[in-house]
This record gives structure tokens, C-alpha cells and sequence, in this order.
């Protein structure tokens, strides 16, 4: 593949072709893959040129595909053992009823950021707030906002596949990309709450029907003191190397230990803690389960950032950039942006935008973490559309038709869009 470039056209059409077979409805793996192939074909690639194009883009995805395998088990402890139900009650019933929208989107927040998957994570505080909804007459939209964009602040700060996705793609440590999301990811919950508050009285309201199935029995759910372990012995230990080289502590300086290590022992420490070590081939089985689908579209988004990454598309918008007269900062949240808008997936549009962009990104002298927080921030703005898992997966937990929740992607994309905005100001222009 040596000397290889695939045109700009070529790179387009075989994107434009795996978004249009995922709107068909193929699985996305194959989509992605059958884009790159004819993507490549259509760019000037002979038909073993092809495949090397597939293969490079597929192994440039490993390093994130192992990690994010590792994480499973974490997940897997959190989801099976109740330990997220517990923390997400726990917050809920401590802000109390009239500070409803706070509660649901802050508790969606942390069980997203302690590293379950959102939509996963919407699914568990769904219930709650179905039935919080129906005594407090709020929407479902408004609900549902909570929801997705306490998801979505979380996401940017939780060792989670898409964060995994940044880090790895310029080269960073997780943790350090996970503490430059904070404050993004504060002023994300902070415009959730107020434009969910805003839409209490907009849509249609929780009907006693819809919360038929809210009722959760909490009798087998660990203590909230249990139930916190996990999360937290990942969080100290993610940390501690960062807080090292920003204290000057020799000691901790020099304790660099990768997440691939870090994510597996938390979970394992967590379920020590909730009495639940019997449970560990089971609970790292169905961790390994969830995360089997995101590894499988992560493999398909690595091809077509292969072909992309292999063509002239990355020059062609860099000279746009430039002959437009507009900042070559943009170029990372824009990039993260339209990625993850054309996937409908966060993890599969940083993947593409890093893969991609990356390199690009880096020559307009943006530095490697601004350039990470910006990429995985844009990801954030529009990558719930409806050729996504995510729209449909939370239009069924909240019980709403597909044009009801089609009605909350301007408001998601607020949300989305101000973590970007904030991410861009302080990474792009301030430090």
C-alpha cells in the first residue's frame, strides 16, 4: 500500500455508501466494511490494495478494541450486580421530588461516568423517572432530556469506549482525557437541567400504563456503600498518575499503570467488596457480551478510517479550512461533529474523526489533549439520529413513538453543542 493515495471522491462516496446501507438497516459492520471496500475501488485501489487498506485501518483500532474488552468486565459488575441501580435510587431519593430533572440527569451522569454504557445507563434510571414523571407531571421529553444529557455529560468523563477512543487516538493517557472533560462536561449538566426544566409542561406526559413496569424491587441490590467500591477504586487509580505529575510527587509520577489493568481489577475489587466473588466468571461474561457489539462496530469503523485515512480527503479539508480564513481549531470538534453524525454513534465518530483527522488535526498546531476533548466533545452534538442503537433503545424505555423522540434531537444537540463550545474556548483559544 506503500505510495497508495486514494482520492478524496473515492473517500467520500464509500462513507456516503456505508451511512446510506446503515439507513437501509444492514448491520453496521458490514456497511462500514462494504463502504471502504467500494470507497477504495472507486479512489483508484486495485482490488489487494483493498484489502490492505482494510487491514491497516482495522489494526489501527486494536489498542482501543483490547481496552474497551477490559472495561467489560467493570461494566459487567455494575449492571449485573444492582451496584447502578443502587447509586441512581440513592440520588434520586436524596434530591428528593422538586428537584426532580436534577436528580435523574445527575444520576444518569455519574452511572454513565463510573463506566457503564449510556444507553444502558438511560435504560436503568429510566424506570425511576417514569415513575418520578407520573407523580410530578413532567414530560417525557423533558424526562428523557434529563436523561440523555446527564448520559452524554458522563460520557465525556467516564472510562468508556468512546473515551478510550480519544485517548488512543492521540496517543493519551485515558485519565488525563477524562479529567479534561470535567468542566465541559459540568456546564453539559448544567444546560440539560435548564432546558429539561424548561420542557416540563411540553409533550406528552407519563401515563399510569407507562409506569406499569417501573416498579424495581431493590431487596437484592448491594448497599450504597458497596455499591461504590468498583467505580471508586477506578477513579483513585486512573488518577493517581495524573495527580502525580501535577503535584511533582516523584513516587506517584512514576505509578503508570494502563486502564487495560486498571477498569478489569476495579470490577473485580467491587464485587469482592459486594460479597459477589462467586459471581465473577458471570458477571465478566455478560460484561464481555455488551461490549461484543461496540468491538465489532469499532473493527467496521477502523476500516473505513483505513480508507480515509489513505486518501487526500483529510488535505482537501484542510485547504478548505485554510483558504476560507477560518481557524484551524475547528477542524477537531467539526471533525467529531460530522463523524458522528454520519454513524449515529459517539465511539464509532471519534474513532473515524481521530483516525481520519488526526493527523491533520495535529499539523494546525493544536496540541494532542485539546485536540482529544474537542474531537470526543464534537462527537457529542448530533450522534443520537435514528440510524443509531442509541434513538431507539431510548425511545423504548421511555415509551415514546419514533417522531415523539425524534423531537428531542435539537435539544440533545444543546446539550451536545455547549460541550463542545466550552471544550473549543478553553482547549482551542485559552491554554
Amino acid at each position: 500500500m506503500e505510495g497508495l493515495t486514494i482520492s478524496w471522491i473515492g473517500a467520500l462516496a464509500g462513507l456516503a455508501i456505508a451511512i446510506i446501507l446503515i439507513l437501509r438497516k444492514l448491520n453496521p459492520v458490514y456497511a462500514l466494511f462494504l463502504g471502504a471496500i467500494v470507497g477504495a475501488l472507486l479512489g483508484g485501489a486495485n482490488l489487494e490494495q483493498t484489502i490492505s487498506v482494510l487491514i491497516s485501518g482495522t489494526q489501527s483500532v486494536m489498542g482501543t478494541v483490547i481496552r474497551v474488552l477490559a472495561a467489560g468486565v467493570l461494566a459487567g459488575v455494575m449492571m449485573e450486580s444492582g451496584a447502578a441501580e443502587t447509586i441512581a435510587q440513592a440520588i434520586v431519593k436524596k434530591f428528593g421530588g422538586s428537584k426532580a430533572i436534577l436528580a435523574l440527569a445527575l444520576a444518569t451522569m455519574i452511572i454513565t461516568a463510573v463506566g457503564v454504557f449510556i444507553p444502558v445507563a438511560v435504560l436503568i434510571v429510566a424506570p425511576i423517572a417514569l415513575s418520578v414523571g407520573n407523580k410530578m407531571g413532567i414530560s417525557k421529553l423533558a424526562l428523557l432530556l434529563a436523561l440523555s444529557g446527564g448520559g452524554k455529560a458522563g460520557n465525556i468523563i467516564s472510562p468508556n469506549p468512546n473515551t478510550i477512543a480519544a485517548a488512543r487516538g492521540f496517543n493519551l493517557d485515558l485519565s488525563h482525557v477524562m479529567l479534561a472533560g470535567v468542566v465541559p462536561a459540568i456546564c453539559g449538566l448544567i444546560v440539560t437541567v435548564l432546558v429539561a426544566s424548561m420542557l416540563k409542561t411540553k409533550g406528552v406526559k407519563v401515563s399510569d400504563q407507562d409506569t406499569m413496569d417501573s416498579d424495581v424491587d431493590t431487596s437484592k441490590y448491594p448497599a450504597l456503600g458497596r455499591a461504590i467500591v468498583a467505580p471508586l477504586v477506578a477513579v483513585i487509580l486512573l488518577m493517581i498518575n495524573p495527580i502525580g505529575s501535577i503535584s511533582g510527587i516523584e513516587a506517584l509520577s512514576s505509578f503508570k499503570v494502563d486502564a487495560m489493568y486498571i477498569l478489569p481489577i476495579a470490577g473485580i475489587v467491587g464485587m469482592l467488596a459486594m460479597g459477589q466473588g462467586r459471581n465473577i466468571l458471570k458477571y465478566s461474561a455478560s460484561g464481555l457480551n455488551k461490549m461484543t457489539a461496540t468491538v465489532l462496530i469499532l473493527i467496521g469503523a477502523g476500516g473505513i478510517a483505513g480508507l480515509i485515512s489513505a486518501s487526500n480527503l483529510s488535505t482537501q479539508v484542510v485547504g478548505l479550512i485554510e483558504a476560507s480564513g477560518v481557524s484551524g481549531t475547528f477542524l477537531a470538534p467539526l471533525a467529531g461533529i460530522l463523524m458522528a453524525a454520519a454513524t449515529a454513534s459517539t465511539s464509532t465518530g471519534v474513532i473515524l474523526a481521530t483516525g481520519s483527522f488526526g493527523e491533520a488535526i495535529l499539523n494546525m498546531g493544536t496540541a494532542p489533549l485539546a485536540a482529544a476533548v474537542m474531537v470526543h466533545t464534537g462527537a457529542t452534538v448530533i450522534d443520537s439520529l435514528p440510524q443509531g442503537n442509541y434513538f431507539h433503545v431510548t425511545a423504548d424505555s421511555m415509551k415514546m413513538s419514533i417522531k415523539q423522540r425524534m423531537g428531542l434531537i435539537p435539544y440533545e444537540a444543546i446539550v451536545g453543542g455547549t460541550m463542545a463550545i466550552v471544550a473549543t474556548l478553553i482547549y482551542g483559544f485559552l491554554l
